[in-house]
């Protein structure tokens, strides 16, 4: 049976290929399934089935054949239409016009076969796209001459036409040529007119309402391009606005006004938009009077009326965005305005959130446009920036604008201050805030971050700072009436209260030094009465996570009051007591973030104090973290090593530093005094888990306290070896007894916990101890062996990815001083490591990553010992990482390739440069071109770009002396390296692209050589080029779009972003600037 199907010398048997696809979608056990799969896989791979599309389409009865069959076709017009013969190009037209036009011509047929007349639609687009207009220039006046033939045949040209539009002008990017785009899109605006009298023709004379639809569909498509004079210059926009009151096209109407609404052209037709705009409003009160309770209206509606008053949301951001300037002109548009601002504010109350986001998006807007002028005119160094103007042009320009802006201001007050109650009230999470209620209604500790909700947190905070400086009394004024209602019970909810906090805590940083402080002082004040007066473990919970919020947001306001800082402190350490879920965490990561800010005014002795504040917590210690979980007491400990690392006093430093230490240093003294006379105590599991645990808190505190936890680690340092290499050998030997499995118990796992946290502790340490060359010298020679040598001895599954990670921080850090140390660490980890990552791509993911990362840094620090590399040695070395770019986990890729960039510049200036590239540079070439056209390595284009860059740059400009290519296997001599390299890349891609002519390689490979010093240029010929070789389009998924191979320009976009927030207070919030002048 199979074999009748895959003979395609004769007409398929349809019948058959029916039953084959019928068995495929279901109707079959599993291994009928599988063989119906194999056969229509081999029957899509086989380049001759497309002669057979034809054939089947008239025979089949099943509509899924037919699809199949319409793939197969889909893909030879994406991918070898234009290597087709005339005639064979011909004849896939007319057939696909005449099944269209003859299923769309009478209603029966064209309801009854409607997926696949939409199917059809697609494939005739398709073949638009290469013929069209060259080609087939007759297409549009014939499409418009065959739609006015009847009604249902002029809903499907619609469909059509639609379908092109979205084609040419949403789509495109990354599936067309720039050229392509440019030509369909010029003809698309030549030929619009008939397109334009169509659609009025229907819209004026047809009573059918699935044609209307349709058109106002399509006219939505066209609107976005089409030139202005189409719409407003003739019947169009009266008649869309005739449409508007209709139920049934409302809402497709209401798209086409947005459409017109967001198109800018300079001021011709304003006095168009604010007619438009009149007599939208006046409908819209008919529709959805004003005082209408819209977030009501939208929880009860059917799914259309929820969709108007998105679309309505959509309408007046897009009007707003384009237009808000004309309607302020006169005292009518104004209060039309006025009235639109209260509808949208109303529809910000609806409880959906892509309705909120629409609105959001447009508020941020708004109050932006509002602020930034005042704030140039008070900053005339920031208006420049912004502007582009001249300093000196600015005095005569505020006189001016002065007046302007403030009546501006006026105008918007109103809308404003319900602009802040909005925030207020529907302030997102931030980030920080871990105590939450769940579903049912309790308050618990969050496991999930939601981004969606954290970026949502973002623009709202931003825009709130915004409304901030437009009116700081109207702000502080609505806080504290919020406030006021929840302190005496009117208003109270968890869910009001935290928006409220959440609020208070947003606009850190915006008011003046003064009227913040004075704000504060009243709102931490309520709260901490609000906590005392408020009964329930739940509310107290919720009380206490916003009065930690609030708190850790001000740590300017903090610095300046240390009473409230000292009460604040010990009101932290009050609720560290309290077991109530995500309460304690939240304390302790509140400590961490004030004492990171504040850290000075801990150690000094304060006014009306005996001693700093250190000093006494140090006393307290054992009480304050006597009911805190293990990870609570490490980020505990690192906050004190804050306090100590601002002590400037050495001597004090370490007494406090001993202080700190001590419960955890005793306790690693009795177990190491235990087990010098019995080693046997340290094979218990809970002695294993106190080791971990006295570990885990010295890495805290190296976290922190940087150089000046030297005495603790020396004190600690060759101790915790002894134990690294006992563990080590108790994990082989368990091993070694226990088999494979014997890797996954608990008590093997535990043992190497403890290995990997010694190795944790040494690696922070290093990276933290800036520029003391000597401390590398004192720790690499003791840990040679108990380390790398044990790293070299033990099994795959007991080597700690660490290690690597380890010795790569000690290369970055003491660079040059490690060069004598490379080859032994190299003979230690090199082989064994590359044996464990290279048999797949997914064992030992950790190992992967960290190896690559050491490689870079004996790349980049200490070259000069990889060239001392044998051969062999030098080509494992580059085979993986070639194996790494190849890889398809991103970061994997990128450490390959900023490596394999930083191995090419070394080599290129060492005496080497012959010898290395006439063994890899083809080589390099060859893979690097290979994961650039094969779709699974978008992500890495930018390096990809450069690699290539790096390689024609380097073979023309003349520092190779000696040729690239072997004269034992190539017969003849080139001229120059550049000319083999030619010749060499157009064999390459000739051989990889065949469905690409040699006139178009050739193309490409000359003007590689020509843009080589021009990166841009270079970039954009190689996303043209993947393109063309339709290696892009063949099997992208929907999902998977181009927008890696521009990713390069969206980062440029944000630094910009970065440093214009950066001018205005409070928008970086203060606990996330580097202040230096962090505590006078």
């Amino acid at each position: 049976m199979a074999e009748k199907l895959r003979d395609l010398s004769q007409p398929i048997d349809v019948a058959l290929l029916d039953s084959t696809v019928a068995a495929f979608y279901g109707t079959g056990s599993k291994a009928e399934r599988q063989a119906a799969d194999q056969i229509l896989r081999e029957l899509q791979n086989n380049p001759d089935t497309w002669l057979q599309v034809v054939h089947i389409l008239q025979n089949s009865q099943n509509l899924n054949t037919k699809f199949f069959a319409l793939q197969v076709l889909e893909s030879v017009i994406k991918y070898r239409w234009n290597a087709l013969p005339v005639e064979q190009r011909d004849g896939i037209k007319n057939y696909i016009s005449d099944v269209i036009v003859q299923l769309s011509s009478n209603e029966v047929s064209f309801r009854r076969e409607r997926l696949y007349v939409n199917k059809l639609n697609i494939i005739l687009v398709q073949v638009l796209k290469h013929e069209w207009p060259s080609r087939w220039q007759s297409f549009v006046p014939d499409l418009v001459s065959a739609a006015k033939s009847s009604e249902t045949l002029c809903e499907n040209c619609m469909a059509i036409l639609k379908l092109l539009s979205e084609e040419v002008f949403d789509f495109s990017r990354g599936e067309m040529t720039q050229q392509k785009i440019k030509e369909l899109k010029q003809s698309l605006n030549s030929e619009f007119q008939l397109i334009h009298e169509l659609c009025l023709f229907v819209l004026s004379a047809s009573q059918r309402t699935e044609l209307i639809r349709a058109t106002l569909a399509t006219l939505h498509a066209f609107l976005s391009w089409i030139p202005l004079g189409y719409i407003f210059e003739s019947p169009l926009l009266e008649t869309l606005l005739k449409f508007f009151p209709v139920a049934s096209y409302r809402n497709l109407t209401l798209q086409c006004l947005t459409e017109i609404a967001s198109l800018q052209f300079g001021d011709f037709y304003d006095q168009k938009y604010v007619t438009m705009y009149t007599i939208f409003m006046v409908q819209l009160q008919n529709i959805l009077p004003s005082t209408t309770n819209i977030p009501d209206a939208y929880a009860n509606g059917s799914s259309d009326e929820q969709a108007f008053i998105q679309n309505l949301a959509l309408f007046f951001s897009s009007f707003y965005k384009s237009h808000i300037r004309i309607l302020e002109s006169t005292a009518e548009s104004r209060s039309a305005l006025l009235l639109g601002l209260e509808y949208l504010i109303n529809i910000s109350y609806v409880d959906d959130t892509e309705v909120f986001k629409v609105c959001l998006d447009y508020w941020n807007l708004l109050v932006l446009q509002l602020f930034e002028p005042h704030h140039n005119l008070e900053n005339p160094a920031a208006a420049v920036g912004m502007m582009g103007l001249q300093v000196p042009s600015i005095p005569g320009l505020i006189d001016g604008l002065g007046p302007q802006l403030s009546q501006r201001r006026q105008l918007y007050s109103v809308p404003m201050s319900k602009l802040r109650l909005l925030m207020i009230c529907r302030m997102a999470k931030p980030e920080e805030v871990i105590v939450v209620e769940d579903e049912n209604g309790n308050i618990v500790r969050e496991t999930m971050k939601d981004n969606d909700v954290l970026v949502q947190y973002k623009i709202m905070r931003e825009t709130l700072i915004y409304l901030s400086h437009l009116d700081h009394e109207d702000t502080e004024q609505q806080m504290l009436k919020k406030l006021s209602k929840q302190l005496n019970g009117q208003d109270w909810s968890w869910n009001n209260l935290n928006t409220l906090c959440w609020a208070i805590g947003s606009i850190s940083g915006s008011m003046m030094e003064e009227q913040e402080n004075r704000f504060l002082v009243m709102v931490i004040r309520d709260l901490l009465n609000l906590c005392e007066i408020t009964k329930g473990k739940d509310n107290k919970a919720v009380i206490a996570s916003n009065i930690m919020y609030v708190v850790g947001q001000y740590p300017k306001f903090l610095r300046a009051h240390w009473k409230f800082l000292k009460t604040v402190v010990n009101k932290l350490f009050e609720f560290m007591h309290e077991n109530h879920p995500g309460v304690q965490d939240m304390a302790c990561d509140t400590f961490l973030k004030i004492v990171q800010k504040c850290k000075r005014k801990f150690v000094l002795t304060q006014l009306g104090e005996n001693e700093p504040f250190v000093s006494e917590l140090l006393s307290s210690l054992p009480v304050t973290i006597a009911d805190l979980e293990p990870h609570q007491i490490h980020s505990f400990y690192e906050s004190v090593g804050h306090m100590i690392h601002a002590e400037s006093d050495g001597t004090k430093r370490e007494e406090y530093l001993k202080r700190l230490m001590d419960l955890p240093n005793q306790k690693w003294a009795e177990i190491i005094g235990q087990a010098s006379r019995s080693v046997d105590i340290l094979k218990d599991q809970d002695v294993i888990r106190t080791i971990l645990n006295i570990l885990q808190t010295n890495t805290s505190v190296a976290n922190s306290l940087g150089p000046y936890f030297f005495p603790q680690i020396s004190l600690i340092f060759l101790d915790m070896l002894t134990v690294y290499r006992m563990y080590s050998e108790l994990i082989s030997s368990t091993i070694a007894e226990g088999g494979p499995f014997a890797s996954k118990t608990s008590f093997v796992k535990l043992l190497r916990s403890v290995k990997r946290e010694t190795l944790k502790l040494i690696e922070t340490f290093v990276d933290k101890a800036e520029d003391q060359p000597h401390i590398g010298k004192q720790f690499v020679p003791p840990m040679m062996d108990p380390v790398l040598g044990d790293y070299a001895r033990n099994l795959p599954d007991a080597r700690e990815s660490e290690v690597l990670s380890l010795f790569a921080t000690i290369i970055n850090k003491y660079k040059r001083v490690m060069m004598d140390d490379v080859p032994r660490i190299f003979e230690a980890v090199f082989q064994c490591t590359l044996e464990m990552i290279t048999k797949n791509f997914e064992d030992y993911p950790e190992h992967r990553l960290k190896f690559f990362s050491l490689l870079r840094a004996i790349a980049t620090h200490c070259f000069h010992a990889l060239v001392q590399l044998s051969s062999q040695q030098l080509k494992l070395v580059m085979d993986s990482i070639i194996w790494a770019f190849r890889h398809t986990e991103r970061n994997i890729a990128e450490t390959g390739l900023n490596l394999l960039l930083e191995m090419l510049k070394n080599f290129q200036v060492s005496e080497f440069s012959n010898q290395f590239h006439r063994t890899y540079f083809v080589t390099i070439e060859q893979e690097i071109f290979a994961v650039l056209t094969d779709t699974f390595h978008k992500p890495g284009f930018k390096l990809h770009v450069l690699v290539l860059q790096h390689l024609f740059c380097l073979v023309g400009s003349n520092s190779l002396t000696e040729p690239l290519w072997d004269a034992a296997s190539v017969p003849f001599s080139y001229p120059s390296n550049t000319d083999f390299v030619r010749d060499y890349t157009i064999k390459l891609l000739g051989s990889s692209f065949p469905n690409m002519t040699s006139t178009e390689v050739t193309q490409f490979v000359d003007g590689l050589l020509l843009s080589k010093n021009n990166l841009t240029a270079f970039k954009d010929h190689i996303r043209d080029f993947l393109v063309q070789s339709k290696e892009f389009s063949a099997q992208i998924s929907p999902w998977q779009d181009n927008k890696d191979l521009y990713a390069e320009e969206a980062a440029a976009q944000r630094e910009k972003d970065r440093q214009r927030m950066l001018s205005i207070p409070g928008l970086i919030a203060p606990n996330e600037l580097q202040d230096e002048m962090v505590d006078s």
